[in-house]
């Protein structure tokens, strides 16, 4: 079996899902990021960890999925509540979501 190596930063991940989440204690606040694991889980994950309920609302399986998730940020910025939370509908997000991660371009070695 061939030794590959793992990305070493967030933004190095080839593979993975870009998610909007919701929290209950925020109904006009979403969230918004990257992960390599299944993102229902994910969410399952992080409200174990706080109070309150992360629902997901949106992901969506890319390349390059935290390029993707950033460049999102960059759209959104005037838009942000505090780190990956922003004041914006989920349509908004998902919208922004699915055309940004056909933009990514793919670079094959």
């Amino acid at each position: 079996m061939k030794n590959t190596p793992q990305p070493t930063q967030s933004s190095e991940i080839l593979l993975g899902n870009v998610y909007v989440m919701t929290h209950s204690f925020f109904s006009d606040v979403i969230r918004i990021g990257c992960t390599t694991q299944d993102p229902e889980t994910y969410a399952k994950t992080l409200s174990e960890k706080i109070p309150g309920k992360y629902t997901l609302v949106f992901s969506l399986q890319c390349d390059n999925p935290c390029k993707v998730k950033s460049q999102i940020q960059t759209y959104l910025k005037a838009e942000e509540y505090i780190n990956e939370f922003y004041q914006v509908t989920t349509d908004v997000a998902e919208r922004l979501l699915k055309r940004e991660s056909l933009r990514i371009p793919m670079f094959n070695s």
